[in-house]
């Protein structure tokens, strides 16, 4: 098969089942703008939670279907290399530049997570997620209000590369702390070199290795329990697969029942889908106690070798260990252990060495001093920059006298103490609703919905240098109408073109810009269903936008008004 050459990562289908009130639906996504749209309850937002789910989302039992006793959803992902070597890194799979997500939630709290087949966790999931795509409600615009998420922003657009500057800034705090250390060890110096002699003698000679106390632990006590273990898993594999009682073979015969009567009734066959899960899950148990039976035998020589190594191991974590909980004492131990020939050196130097390490340090701050100060410069000129480009935006967005503001603060070079992991920089969002206001803090003078259309205007912005490949927009219409609505679907059609563009709106005025169009629909039972998410063709289009215009898909002025708003973006 070809390679897609995939170049931006994009969501190709999400399948639901099982989660509020969608009983089981999959909706295809394609490139450019897609709107989600429905009646109120209709489930739109449930779509957005899936998606959320699937990108590594906290769960929430409360979420799976009531009479459900799981929730599935699978989202699948083409991805370009780059993201597929992050997922790869992280234990997951990608399968012909496609990576497939399946997250499980039941009822008793319990979630799963598959990467591409792989066993996986939220953890891991949440790595490459924020590559992969950006979500934005309008709670979510909030976020523009905090310090580092500004900071984030200005160097997402500016390109600004803060890892030689991390690794400089964590060599200096080192050598600072080291010096630290050193200066309040002097005074004890002779005591201590004395006793990091011994440990340092001790330790080479034992040469404990990492996590060597707890395994040493476990195997003494498999050793010590031989016959006792070969004797409970040998009884465990007799009833399970012995001819006569032979469990498994009973449970085989359940199966075949159950089979017989497939696609007789679809609750049956998820039970027995669930069972034959179970019975393959037992069998491969089964097999992992036969090899492990295989390989369990007793070995007095290794009991008693272990034993005498457990007690040299605890005497040296007895007499040098620090802290009470026994493992952390014991990995700190090693950490001490590695470090102590390079303390004595440095005890031994004396007040020379502490010379010697001043030295090194201002080497570093001179490094650090450089990096920063390009940094701020390269802020400096991104934030000019993406303040006027916002600034066009909003203008654009039925907000004609705003202004967007990147304000810098920058703190004195020359003293140390101003540096931290990011530079020398406070990075904040300033914004002025009309003519000859002064710029103030977003989180005090815009409105929210304000704040939704100057997060879009971010994006739109941003979207043209940012690898991100899919954006998806809940509410970022909420307080807008007429013009200003207008203005906004222009503006997530320009998104569009940049990166897939997801967005769940309730205004026509929005809706009409998209490429394509999913409609959401409830069943007259109450539940979303396969049939119930419909792409629409134009005519439907029409009846879909009059609907949401004035609530009567059959009123003939609704669709006039339909058609108008149509034509305006054919004619864009």
């Amino acid at each position: 098969m070809a390679s897609k050459k995939v170049s931006k990562s994009s969501l190709e289908e999400i399948s639901i089942r099982g989660l509020g009130v969608i009983e089981s639906t999959n909706i295809e996504f394609k490139p450019g703008l897609t709107v989600l749209t429905g009646e109120t309850g209709a489930g739109k937002t449930m779509v957005l939670t899936a998606l959320s789910l699937v990108l590594g989302s906290k769960s929430d039992s409360d979420l799976v279907r009531q009479g459900q006793e799981r929730a599935v959803i699978t989202g699948k992902f083409a991805v370009p290399k780059q993201i597929a070597d992050l997922i790869i890194e992280s234990g997951g799979e990608v399968d012909d530049e496609s990576v497939v997500i399946t997250r499980t939630l039941s009822t008793a709290g319990k979630s799963r997570v598959l990467v591409g087949g792989a066993v996986s966790s939220t953890s891991a999931v949440n790595q490459f997620a924020q590559s992969l795509v950006e979500i934005h409600a309008q709670s979510s615009s909030s976020k523009l209000t905090k310090p580092a998420v500004s900071r984030e922003l200005l160097d997402r657009f500016a390109g600004v590369d803060l890892s030689e500057y991390k690794n400089i800034y964590d060599q200096y705090q080192q050598m600072i702390s080291r010096i630290s250390d050193l200066q309040s060890q002097l005074s004890q110096r002779d005591k201590e070199m004395a006793m990091l002699a011994e440990f340092a003698t001790e330790f080479e000679k034992l040469n404990p290795k990492s996590g060597e106390l707890a395994q040493i632990e476990n195997e003494i006590a498999r050793l010590g329990s031989v016959e006792q273990l070969n004797q409970a898993v040998s009884a465990s594999l007799n009833l399970l697969e012995d001819d006569e009682i032979a469990a498994i073979n009973l449970l085989q015969q359940i199966r075949k029942n159950l089979d017989q009567v497939h696609g007789k009734d679809i609750e049956l066959d998820q039970l027995s889908d669930r069972f034959t899960e179970t019975l393959l899950n037992l069998s491969d148990v089964g097999s992992d106690l036969t090899g492990y039976l295989s390989n369990l035998e007793a070995d007095p020589n290794r009991f008693a070798s272990l034993q005498e190594r457990k007690s040299s191991l605890n005497s040296l974590l007895k007499r040098y260990g620090k802290g009470s909980e026994k493992d952390a004492a014991y990995e700190q131990l090693i950490v001490d252990g590695q470090n102590a020939k390079s303390k004595i050196s440095d005890l031994s130097g004396g007040d020379e060495r502490v010379k010697e390490l001043e030295k090194e340090a201002g080497k570093l701050f001179a490094q650090l001093k450089t990096l920063a100060v390009s940094i701020s410069n390269h802020r400096k000129s991104g934030s000019e920059k993406l303040s006027k480009l916002v600034t066009e935006e909003i203008n654009n967005l039925a907000m004609p006298n705003s202004k967007f503001v990147i304000e810098q603060k920058i703190a004195d070079s020359s003293d140390a103490s101003n540096y931290s992991t990011t530079g020398l920089d406070e990075i904040a969002i300033l914004f002025s609703g009309h003519s000859g206001a002064v710029p103030l803090s977003l989180s005090k003078v815009a409105s929210g919905g304000e704040l939704s259309r100057v997060m879009l205007a971010l994006e739109v912005v941003i979207a043209e240098v940012e690898p991100i490949g899919t954006y998806i927009f809940d509410e970022v219409d909420a307080g807008v109408g007429g013009k200003a609505a207008v203005e906004v679907g222009r503006r997530l059609a320009k998104l569009a073109k940049s990166a897939q563009v997801i967005v769940i709106t309730h205004l026509p005025q929005v809706a009409v810009w998209a490429d394509n169009h999913l409609v959401v629909k409830k069943s007259e039972n109450g539940l979303v269903t396969q049939s119930d998410v419909i792409e629409m063709n134009a005519d439907a289009r029409k009846v879909e936008i009059a609907r949401m215009l004035s609530g009567q898909e059959d009123s003939k002025t609704a669709q006039e008004h339909a058609t108008e708003l149509l034509a305006i973006v054919r004619n864009a």
